[in-house]
């Protein structure tokens, strides 16, 4: 039995006109105060005015999870109807003009627009996080090296933003893309342990490269605020489903990884090498792509991956299974990117215009 481990989300949305399905510059303050009374402690400005963020409670199972997802969700979805507003929860909206959005008041986030610039504007992206609490003693980096192998299929899983300004991109996730645009917000460098990262941040605090308060924001980190380990590269989910699917998957990882302490991934160079290829393989086909075994290194489909991580990880209960389940039928049926092109393709060909498809797109992007 693996050890139970405690876990949090992290949503972020955009907010959209309902009659449009544009993403207002500046939205009123009205609209933002009453999603911060929606959600009390529970609210987070994040880095667009036009983008919010829900930080959940600690949760000790999936089922507090989703009985927190789903009432926060449709608190915020009526609240914002009453404003003429919705809530977008896919990863890249597919005609916000980024150009025109404002950053939020905070002067963490003006700091980083100032710093990062047009990379910084681009940004208008929705992410999904899970953060993974240990236990004390544990190294937390030991437990990154052991799990990241397997992040690109968590990321195939989240796939929703094939498009971009009005493009399909010919990517899955186009947010990981333009993630790979900041500084240390790919893969985690490869540290052996806690030693080695806090060598690593030293040397970048003392030679100017990171501040001393300064975040990675590496696809899977240990958090600085909290004794967890933070997934960070999976893309927003629109779906309530898909999210709690990809966080029990995180969590039963790193659970097997602190109880069985064998090597999940890329402990050594040549599994790292599979993980960055899976990871950009991931990015670019989603579900459709030929992946790179862990251990034995041959080709392998996504539901095949899915298929050896389903023979590691213990299914002992009813919750396991349905995760699993879960998982196997977006791998099948289509994830969000998949859905979304779908629209577009049958918008198109029911002859409406362009700028009509991409509206019905914003539509299927809505949080359910």
């Amino acid at each position: 039995m693996a050890r139970s481990c405690t876990f949090g989300i992290e949503e972020e949305y955009l907010l959209v006109n309902l009659g449009t399905g544009q993403v207002p510059a500046t939205p009123s303050p009205a609209v933002i105060g009453r999603c911060r009374e929606a959600l009390g402690q529970y609210f987070a400005q994040e880095m667009f005015r036009s983008q919010i963020e829900v930080a959940s409670p600690v949760f000790a199972n999936l089922s507090e999870a989703r009985e927190f997802f789903q009432y926060s969700r449709q608190r915020l979805r009526t609240t914002l109807a009453e404003e003429g507003m919705g809530l977008y929860g896919a990863a890249s909206h597919p005609t916000a003009a980024w150009l025109r959005q404002k950053p939020a008041a905070p002067a963490h986030y003006r700091q980083l627009f100032a710093d990062y610039r047009h990379v910084a504007r681009r940004s208008l992206l929705n992410g999904l996080h899970v953060h993974v609490g240990v236990p004390p003693g544990c190294d937390r980096m030991q437990v990154i090296n052991r799990v990241l192998g397997w992040l690109p299929l968590l990321l195939v899983l989240s796939t929703s933003s094939p498009l971009w300004v009005g493009q399909h991109t010919g990517y899955m996730s186009y947010r990981r893309v333009i993630c790979g645009e900041w500084p240390h917000m790919g893969l985690p460098e490869p540290l052996p342990d806690w030693a080695a990262y806090e060598r690593y941040r030293a040397l970048l605090q003392r030679t100017g490269s990171l501040a001393v308060d300064g975040d990675f924001w590496w696809a899977i980190r240990p958090s600085r605020r909290f004794p967890t380990v933070e997934l960070r590269i999976c893309d927003g989910c629109p779906q309530l489903e898909d999210a709690l699917c990809i966080a029990a998957l995180f969590r039963h990882l790193v659970e097997h990884s602190i109880t069985s302490r064998h090597d999940l991934a890329a402990s050594n160079r040549e599994l790292r090498w599979v993980a960055q290829e899976n990871y950009w393989r991931a990015m670019r086909h989603g579900r459709q792509g030929e992946f790179i075994g862990l251990h034995e290194q041959r080709p392998v489909t996504a539901e095949g991956w899915l298929a050896q991580l389903q023979e590691l990880l213990p299914i002992d209960t009813a919750d396991a299974e349905r995760v699993f389940y879960h998982a196997q039928h977006l791998l099948r049926e289509g994830t969000h990117a998949d859905q979304q092109l779908q629209c577009l393709a049958q918008a198109r060909a029911a002859g409406l215009g362009r700028a009509q498809a991409l509206q019905a797109v914003v539509a299927v992007g809505a949080c359910n």
